[in-house]
């Protein structure tokens, strides 16, 4: 073929479908046994090498290719059998990456700040070497393209230089890729290549092929403007109904009955109210119905979303929940970002992240919405950043008393066990803050930092323990396996995060007035 797409198989893989494994990748290999990294990582389906159903950005290049390019150029293909496609004919090899190097935040943390190896690191590595042996060995000409959500790392790092990577494409492509490739084999172009426009609506190609999740792009971009935010560099464009239809379409004729709306926020599709940022409720709303309405379609999900839209318009919500059945056997899982309980920070990095709503009531903004996710069914995954520059020791007690106060309170009003989770992240230096240093949790850690991590550990551990049944309910393979594995290995984090404060000089079980004072204050 002469154009071959391909990933490391870190995101071809599946995890046995169990929500939020797809984290595993970021899991340091040397902490995390490779037999039960491998019992979890099951891989998506293919024939003789080609991927039936692919990771979206894989199927977002294939459809911007096949705009100009014949179907007998272009394939996608699972990285165990790349080299059956590849010979003196192929031109270009592309790899789509998301955590290359380990350095995303998720990763940073479980690395100790890459002290250890992330599996994501470890595969695509693999995979690299790879490409180049049978290039080498065979005597091709190909060219090595890596791109995607991860492609920074490389150019951040030139760590490209050591791995003999020929281009690296960072930005959006779908309305350049045929030009660039064509560049790309026959003229001389910069190693790293830096897309700064961004293509137009009509420009993204619809994909043609079936998409892992059965995934559905509706928006790009954001709008809210946080400082340490990539998506927030992007302009913010919304797809088209018939487009998202259209590629909802392509997987349920392929049999996949489920669609996860992706975007920067969910909420904020056809926003109109750009200066206080209220939700366009209706338009939100009439999207999940109109992809629930497609025939075949059983279930609808988002990604992402930001919870100031929750509070604004809590009776969006409850429709969402009506229109995809919702209810206590069927939860809405949900990725938003917490960030930092702190008044300074959320003014200096990201005060558009809470309207309609002052900074200064975003813990209370925090409470309430995830109370009306809650009982709306609703599941939220927080994200909450640690080591943000100028970064107080008040602030990280602050969010780590936002956390307890969540636990407690919640559970006290809603009448039963609150469920959400806050994974702490550590800082990584994109968007307007791309020139500061990243978090290095080895050389920068505080008691509070440390305070911090270990509560939302702890609460991810009580929580992993009490909703396993729940996640698990329609996963028979997943209830059996998984749940022996994740307690035993949450408790064992939890006591190697516990350890390691203790040989720091940090005493976790000791009682932080600060902490009881910020719980009854907010």
């Amino acid at each position: 073929m002469k154009i071959v797409l391909t990933c490391d198989k870190t995101l071809t893989g599946t995890y046995r479908n169990i929500p939020l494994l797809d984290f595993l990748p970021c899991a340091p290999s040397e902490k995390v046994p490779s037999f039960i990294y491998n019992i979890l990582d099951t891989q998506l389906e293919h024939e003789n090498g080609v991927l039936k159903v692919a990771p979206y950005s894989l199927r977002k290049v294939e459809a911007s290719l096949l705009a100009h390019k014949s179907n007998s150029d272009v394939i996608v293909v699972h990285s165990s059998y790349v080299q059956d496609f590849i010979d003196d004919e192929t031109e270009i090899v592309g790899v789509s990456t998301m955590d290359p190097l380990g350095l995303g935040p998720v990763s940073m943390m479980f690395t100790f700040g890459g002290l250890l190896t992330s599996y994501s690191k470890k595969s695509f590595i693999e995979l690299i070497k790879k490409l180049n042996n049978i290039r080498v060995r065979n005597g091709y000409k190909y060219k090595i393209v890596v791109g995607g959500p991860g492609s920074w790392q490389l150019a951040l790092t030139e760590k490209w230089k050591e791995f003999n990577i020929d281009h690296v494409v960072v930005g959006e492509t779908d309305h350049i890729i045929n030009d660039l490739f064509d560049q790309i084999v026959h003229e001389e172009l910069p190693k790293v290549i830096h897309v700064r426009n961004f293509p137009k609506v009509e420009e993204i190609s619809a994909i043609v092929n079936p998409s892992y999740k059965g995934m559905v792009e509706v928006m790009r971009g954001c709008g809210r403007n946080c400082k340490f935010c990539e998506p927030n560099m992007r302009f913010v464009r919304f797809i088209p109904e018939d487009k998202i239809l259209s590629e909802a379409n392509v997987n349920l004729k392929y049999g996949i009955g489920h669609c996860w709306l992706h975007s920067e926020d969910i909420f904020l599709y056809k926003l109109e109210d750009h200066k206080s940022f209220y939700p366009n409720s209706d338009e939100v709303v009439n999207l999940f119905r109109n992809v629930m309405n497609l025939k075949g379609m059983v279930y609808v999900n988002p990604t992402h979303g930001s919870i100031a839209p929750v509070v604004a318009a809590p009776s969006m919500i409850a429709q969402i929940s009506e229109v995809v059945n919702a209810g206590p056997e069927k939860w809405i899982g949900i990725q938003m970002g917490l960030e930092t309980a702190s008044f300074t920070l959320m003014k200096k990095y990201m005060a558009n992240k809470v309207k309609p709503f002052s900074v200064e009531e975003w813990p209370k903004v925090i409470l309430e919405g995830t109370y009306i996710l809650n009982r709306n069914f609703w599941f939220p995954a927080y994200t909450a950043m640690v080591g943000l520059p100028g970064e107080s020791k008040e602030d990280s007690l602050e969010t780590a008393g936002l956390i307890l106060a969540m636990e407690k309170f919640l559970s006290e009003r809603l009448g039963s066990r609150a469920h959400f989770t806050v994974t702490p992240l550590a800082f990584i230096p994109l968007g307007v803050l791309r020139n500061e240093n990243f978090f290095n949790i080895a050389e920068s850690l505080t008691e509070e930092r440390f305070l911090l991590i270990y509560v939302a550990w702890k609460h991810i551990a009580k929580e992993l323990n009490s909703s396993l049944s729940m996640i698990l309910k329609n996963n028979p393979i997943g209830r059996i396996l998984f749940p022996p594995i994740a307690k035993f290995g949450i408790w064992a984090l939890l006591r190697a995060i516990r350890s390691w404060g203790i040989s720091q000089g940090y005493d976790p079980d000791k009682p932080i007035k600060p902490l009881e004072n910020i719980m009854l204050k907010i």
